[in-house]
């Protein structure tokens, strides 16, 4: 199943909570820092903040700045094997994928992004 405007939040609380681990005194922990989901965040945001026009679907600037946002997310991913887990689990590339042309899915990407990042805090992810 895919994300929708019902189901995005509570999907982004339950890929976090797969993130707690233990750590040695057995506290839950979050390895993910911060700034390396809000790295992700950023390119996203970049891209919604020059998406202003009316228009249902995204014009071929956009669709390519998309599949860039795409390889962006892979390279994170290849850097850093906490990157990597979190956008398995997450499965951002492939929601990526299914975003296309389509405005609305967009949109409900970056929210459901912004939710990652909003419980990745609530549930003591560290910064660094």
């Amino acid at each position: 199943m895919g994300l929708t405007s019902e189901n995005y939040v509570d999907e982004a609380e339950r890929v976090i909570k797969t993130l707690i681990e233990k750590d040695r005194s057995g506290r839950d922990v979050i390895r993910l820092t911060t700034s390396k989901i809000r790295g992700i965040l950023s390119l996203v945001t970049e891209l919604y903040n020059d998406i202003i026009h009316p228009s249902n679907k995204l014009g071929e600037e956009y669709v390519e700045r998309i599949q860039y946002l795409r390889l962006r997310i892979a390279y994170e991913a290849g850097r850093d094997k906490q990157v990597a887990e979190f956008v398995r689990k997450s499965n951002l590339l492939g929601y990526v994928k299914q975003i296309k042309d389509s405005k609305k899915l967009f949109l409900l990407f970056t929210k459901y992004v912004e939710a990652l990042v909003a419980y990745h805090k609530y549930y003591g992810g560290r910064d660094a």
